[in-house]
């Protein structure tokens, strides 16, 4: 497995050169602690903490606004959309930025907008807004500036720890972001109590917080790049013509966009929870929150003791027990039966996270990064945003337990298919073990990147 360059030299020293790892460089990575020992892999960590709280703060919070100036409903959906349209116009573009230019500085740019945008909020709310239209300003504001934040920090997390703990890397990254996602709305709800000005004041904090942290993180693995003559098409499109020639890239993401696609079952919880489950408000939250419990639990697992060997099966085994979970909640009638299921599928979705994004950066060169995780999280939201719209219309011709059973079925057959389709990931073994090839041009020579 290779390691990391040696542990002695700092970002600072000027005999120190970036290069590719080798077994031989240091041996002692193989211990289970080693990627916390990372120069700034823990202040990358409370960075990206920090930013995921102010965000799923700010949601909460920003939604139940508009919703209390409104009470309709389809208001709500204009929140997403608001924040959505933004980042798909900009996704592609983001990610050719994110690969020309410095990666922690665009994040600190990109959280710096975003906290703009929350001391918009902190004005609007001190002025007791009559009409929505304003939050939705300020809001696609805010989705623009996510789109440069999800290339980037994919981007960037492979230029601050070797390869060899880059999977280990990847598993406690997706745990941070699980715990804000779990935390982050309930310090919401708390919070509002106290105010919205308040609330948007903390939000605003937490996005400073993560601004400052990324000082402190060096980037210690990068690749210098070289000026192309390449025209702006070219460039916004290479990471969609990569993809599309690397099966094994490729056959990850569609997986992962088909299997959520049908599998999605978030958007019929609110009808499980009232009609079938009969338990309520509270219930719906502790089923949310199951999901993310369980994702949480399996990524710090991962960030122990990382996939060493069959990934790509133990990918596919992953996203069928996510279906076969799905499958049981959908036909379940007892509430810790259901939630035991929601904790199982979270969990095997993880391990699918895991070996997709460990998958996509190790085969990916560091030019390319930005663009193709840019296509990445337009499939993300692709998945995302249009498996909640099947699940609603199939709940609306068939009703919502067949919905859901037939999305629970549709999964395991894209397993099936894709695992005919795909044999080159059914067949990748160690996941350290997959080439990085570059797809403009050959690599450049190594260089130290600030």
């Amino acid at each position: 497995m290779p390691t990391a360059d040696s542990a002695a030299s700092t970002p600072d020293d000027p005999s120190r050169v970036d290069r590719p790892a080798t077994d031989d460089d240091h041996p002692q990575t193989n211990a289970a602690d080693a990627v916390y020992r990372q120069p700034g892999f823990a202040a990358f960590l409370v960075s990206r903490l920090a930013a995921v709280f102010a965000m799923q703060i700010q949601a909460i919070v920003v939604a139940w606004q508009v919703y209390d100036i409104t009470r309709d409903p389809l208001t709500l959906g204009y929140v997403g959309l608001a924040q959505f349209l933004p980042m798909v116009v900009l996704l592609l573009p983001a990610g050719d930025l994110v690969d020309r230019f410095d990666r922690k500085r665009i994040l600190q740019l990109s959280w710096l907008a975003q906290g703009v945008c929350s001391a918009c909020l902190i004005a609007l709310s001190l002025q007791r807004p009559e009409s929505a239209l304003t939050f939705y300003a300020v809001l696609v504001l805010f989705g623009a500036a996510r789109a440069f934040t999800g290339p980037t920090l994919q981007s960037l997390l492979p230029q601050i720890v070797p390869r060899a703990q880059l999977g280990k890397a990847i598993a406690l990254n997706s745990s941070i972001m699980k715990i804000g996602v779990i935390g982050g709305p309930l310090l919401g709800g708390l919070l509002y109590t106290f105010g919205a000005p308040l609330t948007y004041s903390v939000v605003l904090a937490c996005f400073v917080v993560a601004l400052l942290g990324l000082f402190a993180v060096p980037v210690r693995y990068a690749v210098e790049r070289q000026p192309r003559d390449d025209t702006a098409w070219q460039r916004f499109t290479a990471g969609i013509r990569y993809i599309r020639n690397k099966p094994v890239i490729l056959g990850v993401i569609s997986l992962d966009l088909f299997a959520v696609l049908f599998g999605g079952i978030v958007a019929l919880l609110p009808v499980y929870a009232q009609e079938i489950l009969h338990v309520g408000p509270e219930g719906l939250g502790a089923l949310r929150s199951a999901i993310a419990i369980g994702a949480l639990l399996m990524g710090l697992y991962l960030g122990v003791r990382a996939i060493n060997r069959h990934a790509g099966l133990t990918m596919f085994a992953a996203v069928a027990v996510f279906g076969l979970a799905n499958l049981v909640f959908a036909l379940s009638h007892w509430f810790w039966l259901s939630f035991g299921a929601l904790l199982i599928a979270g969990a095997a979705d993880m391990i699918s996270v895991y070996v997709r994004l460990t998958l996509l950066q190790l085969a990916t060169p560091d030019e390319m990064r930005g663009r193709v995780n840019a296509v990445n999280m337009l499939f993300i939201g692709a998945s995302n945003e249009l498996g909640e719209f099947e699940s609603g219309v199939t709940a609306a011709w068939f009703g919502t337990v067949p919905a859901a059973v037939i999305g629970a079925v549709g999964t395991l057959g894209i397993v099936g298919l894709w695992m005919w389709a795909f044999p080159v990931l059914r067949r990748a073994d160690r996941l350290d073990d997959v080439e990085e090839e570059s797809a403009e041009s050959k690599p450049a020579a190594p260089a130290r990147q600030g």
